[in-house]
C-alpha cells in the first residue's frame, strides 16, 4: 500500500462563539432605510453595515454585504474582504467595547513537500477590521510545527504528534498535542496573521490514520472572529450628537440609565474612531436616527407570564431599568374601603330582626 506525506491542516478559528441575536430583530431595528434588505439567509445585517447603495455607511465599501445566491440559498459575504457572514453584532453592555463580526475563514491544508511552508491567512490591513483575542489556531497532523506569524514574527503556535505513547497519557483531553494541538494568539487586534508549518521529521503517515478536520469544523471552514468600529473620518449619516460622549481611557461602561446611548471615542490603529452602543436597558441601533429605545422590563416579563418582583410588589418601568413597590398599603385601602358597607350591612339585619 502506498504512503504519502500527510498535509497537516490549520484552522484559525474562534473556539467560544458567543452569538450575539439580532436575528429576531426588526428591520427597523437594523437598516437605514425600511427599503434596505434586513436579513440574508437568515443573518441580520444590521447598519453600518447594508446591503445595497446608500444601505451601508457612506456607501464606505468596508461595510457593504452582499447577499449572493449563486449557490442557490442566499449567502451574506462581506464584499472587501470576501469572506461569507456567520454574524454581526453591534457594540453592546458587555466588556466588548467594539463591535464584533465572525466570518468563515478556509482550512490552510500544507506539506505537500518537506520544507517549510507559509500562507497568509488573513488579511485586513487598512480596514477597521482585527482579530480579537479570542480566536485559536487549531492543527492536526503527525509531528509538526504550527505557529501563527504577524509580518513574520511568531506570534503563537503549538506542536502535534502521533506517538502513542503521549495519546494514551492524554486521552482524555481533546486536542491536547497527539495528532491534535492549538494555540491561542497571544497578540490581540492583529489586522494581518499567517500560518507556517515545519514537519520535525521526515517520516510518513497516512492520512487514513489521523483525525480529520472535519470532525472539527464542518466543510473546511473555521469561524473567525473580528472586531470593527467606525472611523471618523467617515461622517456618520445619522447624527449621534444624542448620545452620551465619552473618550478612550474613561473606565468602563457604567452610566446614568437615563442615558440611553452612549459612544467611545478613541484611537487604535493610527485611526480616530468611535463606538457606540445602547445603554442597558435600552435596545436598538444607535447608529440609525430611531437610536435606543426603553426596554419595558415590566411588560416583557408580564407577557412570559412572571414579575420581576415577586409576591407583595408591583413592578414599575422607568427609564432604563425597574423598580418594586410595595402593593401592601393597596390593599389596606381595599380592605377599609369595605368595612363601612359590612357595618352598615350588619346594622340593617340587626334592626330587621327586632322589627320581627
Amino acid at each position: 500500500m502506498s504512503r504519502e506525506k500527510f498535509s497537516i491542516y490549520n484552522l484559525l478559528s474562534l473556539l467560544v462563539l458567543l452569538i450575539h441575536g439580532l436575528i429576531a430583530a426588526s428591520a427597523q431595528d437594523l437598516t437605514v432605510f425600511s427599503s434596505c434588505q434586513s436579513h440574508c439567509g437568515g443573518i441580520a445585517i444590521p447598519y453600518p453595515f447594508g446591503i445595497g447603495k446608500d444601505c451601508y455607511l457612506n456607501n464606505n465599501e468596508w461595510y457593504e454585504v452582499i447577499c449572493n445566491r449563486t449557490s442557490g440559498n442566499p449567502l451574506p459575504v462581506l464584499k472587501s474582504i470576501n469572506r461569507e457572514l456567520v454574524n454581526i453584532s453591534l457594540p453592546d453592555d458587555s466588556s466588548d467595547v467594539f463591535g464584533l463580526t465572525r466570518i468563515k475563514n478556509p482550512v490552510t491544508s500544507l506539506g505537500c513537500s518537506n520544507m517549510e511552508e507559509i500562507s497568509l491567512a488573513l488579511n485586513v490591513t487598512g480596514s477597521p477590521f482585527f482579530l480579537t483575542g479570542r480566536n485559536t489556531l487549531v492543527a492536526v497532523g503527525c509531528n509538526n510545527n504550527a505557529s501563527m506569524t504577524d509580518d513574520k514574527l511568531q506570534i503563537g503556535g503549538c506542536e502535534s504528534t502521533c506517538d502513542v505513547g503521549f495519546g494514551q497519557r492524554g486521552r482524555n483531553r481533546s486536542c491536547n498535542g497527539y495528532r491534535c494541538c492549538q494555540a491561542k494568539i497571544l497578540s490581540d487586534r492583529l489586522q494581518q496573521i499567517g500560518i507556517k508549518i515545519e514537519s520535525l521529521d521526515d517520516e510518513a503517515y497516512s492520512p487514513l490514520n489521523i483525525t480529520e478536520p472535519a470532525l472539527f469544523y464542518d466543510k473546511g471552514y473555521g469561524t473567525v472572529e473580528l472586531g470593527w468600529f467606525i472611523d471618523r473620518l467617515h461622517n456618520m449619516s445619522v447624527d449621534t450628537g444624542v448620545c452620551y460622549s465619552i473618550t478612550e481611557g474613561t473606565s468602563g461602561w457604567s452610566y446614568s440609565n437615563y442615558e440611553a446611548c452612549i459612544c467611545r471615542y478613541g484611537k487604535y490603529l493610527e485611526r480616530s474612531y468611535r463606538s457606540c452602543r445602547c445603554n442597558s436597558g435600552y435596545r436598538g441601533n444607535p447608529y440609525l436616527s430611531s437610536g435606543c429605545t426603553d426596554i419595558d422590563e415590566c411588560e416583557e416579563a408580564k407577557a412570559e407570564g412572571s414579575n420581576h418582583c415577586g409576591k407583595g410588589y408591583d413592578c414599575e418601568n422607568i427609564p432604563g431599568n425597574f423598580r418594586c413597590k410595595s402593593n401592601k398599603n393597596k390593599r389596606l385601602a381595599i380592605i377599609l374601603g369595605k368595612l363601612p358597607i359590612i357595618c352598615d350591612m350588619s346594622s340593617w339585619i340587626a334592626i330587621k330582626r327586632i322589627w320581627l
